[in-house]
């Protein structure tokens, strides 16, 4: 079963993900199938919107644990450093295809948005959470960072204190806070079907000039981030597989606290 459906009706791309009964959790599969999504988004005349959900209890619960085993396996360099898709990897390209897609993208929490599932949510436009929504940027629990292009995307939305707080504790933070820092656009007890009215709106302006807008936009806040992101990667890379992030897995699965030298 495919991990991401892709629904267009009315110029408007449903992109969902559909691994529900695992809260979303990002597998290779799913990172793939994201990506694989994008790519076909990105030279789609008639889409002139796009809204990214996730079914069952939340919107993406980030990397299930059976991701991050298989990255402790495999060679950093290989895994991270490649530059697969242009400037970034495939993690990064994840969350990078929504910022590049030429229409805008409108994304709807709910339940929990933690690690790959928050990074997901930045590459958006906009974004539209349930009250009681949780995000957080959880990488540090696994004794890593955030790689999926959050150190590009993250600073175009909110403060640095914020973000190294955020990074550094792996703390959930609730709807109302992430709102407050700048995380998300706004809030709606209906998250989807807000995403779907303001896609509608966006659909019915002109297409050339909301695209142009986009572009124009994005000129405006974006610096450069080739750099950024293979120091993201390099970063990870060094990270992948090494004594403390593999003691913090088995930390993680014997529920104690790690224990560092």
């Amino acid at each position: 079963m495919s991990r991401v459906s892709v629904e267009i009706k009315d110029h408007i791309a449903q992109v969902t993900l559909t691994r529900g009964e695992k809260m979303n959790g990002m597998d290779m599969e799913m990172s793939h199938a994201l990506v694989a999504a994008g790519q076909d988004l990105m030279d789609r005349d008639d889409v002139r919107a796009v809204v990214l959900s996730g079914q069952g209890r939340a919107f993406c619960a980030g990397l299930d644990v059976m991701s991050f085993a298989m990255m402790a396996q495999q060679d950093p360099e290989e895994l991270v450093m490649k530059r697969t898709h242009g400037n970034a990897n495939l993690f990064q390209e994840i969350s990078m295809i929504w910022s590049r897609l030429p229409m805008p993208v409108i994304v709807a929490l709910h339940g929990v948005a933690y690690g790959a599932g928050f990074q997901l949510a930045l590459g958006a436009d906009i974004r539209i959470a349930a009250p009681d929504t949780k995000l957080a940027i959880m990488e540090m629990k696994w004794g890593l960072i955030p790689d999926m292009g959050g150190m590009v995307l993250l600073p175009r939305l909110t403060r640095a204190d914020v973000v190294k707080r955020m990074t550094y504790t792996a703390e959930p933070i609730e709807a109302a806070q992430a709102l407050d820092w700048g995380l998300i656009t706004e809030i709606s007890d209906d998250p989807k079907a807000a995403a779907l009215k303001l896609a509608v709106e966006i659909a019915g302006k002109s297409p050339t000039a909301i695209r142009a807008a986009k572009r124009l936009i994005d000129v405006a806040y974006t610096g450069e981030e080739t750099d950024v992101l293979y120091a993201e990667s390099r970063a990870q890379s060094d990270l992948i597989g090494k004594p403390e992030m593999m003691e913090v897995i088995a930390a993680n699965m014997a529920k104690r606290a790690p224990k560092f030298d």
